[in-house]
């Protein structure tokens, strides 16, 4: 299972229905990477930075519990509209509004709450609450846990959909429970949705710190960034896609960072086509090369030479899996 991919908050209950100075970030990440990355782990290694890179991308699923965003399913999870015409904009009519339940089918519930402005649109400081218990939406997970958003900047039409909004969300004890799997998230994330570049839609999420715990494992990605652009006039919806971060995870028993020197770009819900994915350890790396959306190539330097010490050709599902 891809344990850092939050497909915790898919459309079906959503309430409106990069390295060093090549870092296209400039992230200057203060963490110190102490894993070494070596013939035998460099695969593992890659695997985790690659789930954690789409997993940042993930958090912008978050804004979908209150009707701004959604996620186009598939492979890579990717940015596209969603009209918050229904519920929210129905309960935001009460200022102070909520808490306001809802049934999840086919068990549980979900609530929301809030305060703001305008109950036309959406304010800097407006504040939205969405609290999950046990809900279970029929496509085999359930959430249980809670979400809280601060609207940071927001200018443009929100019952049109054309919008620029940032907002800051944290997460508390939010469960996916898949079967006899259980991920738990906690930490926070700002996230910025464009959509007034159309037919473009621009995502981004950034973090100081977000865990995810499972059954066999704990994960924190930390100084995490994440840009996802979508072209929503083609019908084969190409995207490009960047990430930066660092993991501590007990997978790997030390810290990685990631970062993408070349972005990622893609259609659809196929993987990417072209892109590159560095992973950092301590005197040491792996670097990700998408040769098409089926093949990867990696190359490991261990001894942080620069020089390349073992070339692994795989596949996209063969990393993922």
């Amino acid at each position: 299972m891809s344990r850092a991919r939050l497909s915790l908050l898919s459309a079906s209950i959503l309430l409106a229905a990069c390295s060093g100075g090549d870092d296209p970030f400039g992230n200057n990440d203060p963490v110190t990477q102490t894993f070494d990355i070596t013939s035998t782990n460099g695969l593992l290694a890659t695997k985790i930075a690659w789930e954690s890179a789409i997993a940042s991308g993930d958090l912008t699923d978050l804004g979908g519990s209150i009707g701004l965003t959604a996620a186009v399913p598939g492979g890579l999870s990717k940015a596209s509209l969603a009209q918050p015409t229904g519920l929210v904009m129905n309960v935001m009519q009460k200022v102070p509004f909520g808490p306001d339940e809802f049934n999840c089918f086919p068990s549980g519930t979900f609530s929301i709450s809030g305060d703001v402005e305008n109950p036309l649109t959406l304010t800097a400081d407006d504040t939205f609450t969405v609290l999950y218990t046990m809900c279970d939406d029929g496509t085999g997970e359930i959430v249980d846990g809670q979400i809280d958003f601060t609207v940071g900047d927001f200018s443009g039409d929100l019952q049109g959909g054309v919008y620029l909004l940032a907002m800051d969300a944290i997460v508390t004890n939010l469960q996916v429970i898949t079967g006899s799997d259980t991920l738990t998230h906690n930490g926070d994330t700002a996230l910025t949705l464009d959509t007034t570049d159309a037919p473009f839609i621009d995502a981004g999420t950034s973090g100081t710190s977000m865990t995810i715990d499972s059954n066999a494992s704990s994960e924190t990605i930390m100084n995490f960034q994440s840009s996802q652009t979508v072209d929503g006039a083609q019908q084969n919806l190409p995207y490009t896609m960047s990430a930066s971060g660092t993991i501590d995870t007990t997978q790997l028993s030390g810290i990685v960072r990631y970062s993408t020197p070349l972005q990622f770009s893609g259609e659809g819900a196929d993987y990417p086509s072209e892109g590159v994915l560095l992973v950092e350890g301590a005197n040491s790396s792996a670097r990700l090369t998408a040769v098409d959306n089926v093949n990867v190539m990696l190359e490991l330097d261990v001894d942080g030479d620069g020089v390349v010490d073992q070339t692994i050709e795989t596949t996209w599902a063969g990393l993922t899996t």
